[in-house]
């Protein structure tokens, strides 16, 4: 089985078999902030061809960062605020009418908890993928974690630290993140 395959099934896998397209994608992530914003086709241009998949009407202001890139689908209407993390060792799925606010944090890769399993001489880590749903926002400084599905619809507060799927329609706060209310969507 091949580290990748072994990411893919959620296995200890080393991020080294990708570390080529690692230092890639910080090089486009640093070439993407200094394309001006007096040039829109051009930016545009730059994430259709650096993200795994993007819908129309997409932005993505400056101070973004990513591990790969190519893990990255966005949907439609996507807006995506300054200084945001997108570590996609796995995949990150984003939906339709979508807003990411200013520095948040969306991280697939993951350690085990003990010692002995996390310190290796691979460097081995773990992957889980990221799904958000359609109509989401997400507040700035809000971290989501590694497995996490966001449901349509959802809010999830500024400073959240969210750990685990969150319903549609809901909106979460805290940390780590909690549902404080429902929201009555269309």
């Amino acid at each position: 089985m091949t580290e990748l395959e072994k990411r893919d099934l959620g296995l200890m896998y080393s991020p080294m078999v990708c570390i080529k397209e690692m230092f890639a994608a910080r090089d486009k992530c640093t070439e993407y902030s200094n394309i001006p914003y007096s040039e829109p086709e051009k930016r545009t241009a730059f994430i259709k061809n650096f993200f795994g998949g993007v819908g129309k009407n997409a932005t993505v202001e400056n101070g973004f960062k990513c591990n790969m890139g190519s893990n990255i689908f966005v949907g439609d209407n996507f807006y995506c605020n300054f200084n945001c993390t997108i570590y996609d060792a796995g995949p990150v799925v984003i939906g339709n009418n979508v807003m990411i606010g200013p520095c948040v944090t969306l991280c697939t890769a993951t350690h085990p908890t003990k010692a002995s399993e996390r310190i290796n001489e691979k460097g081995e880590e773990l992957s889980f993928p990221i799904t958000i749903g359609d109509n989401v926002w997400i507040g700035g400084g809000a971290f989501i974690n590694p497995g996490v599905t966001i449901g349509k619809g959802a809010v999830v507060a500024s400073g959240a630290v969210v750990t685990k799927d969150v319903p549609e329609n809901a909106l979460v706060a805290g940390v780590p993140a909690a549902v404080k209310k429902y929201i009555e969507n269309d």
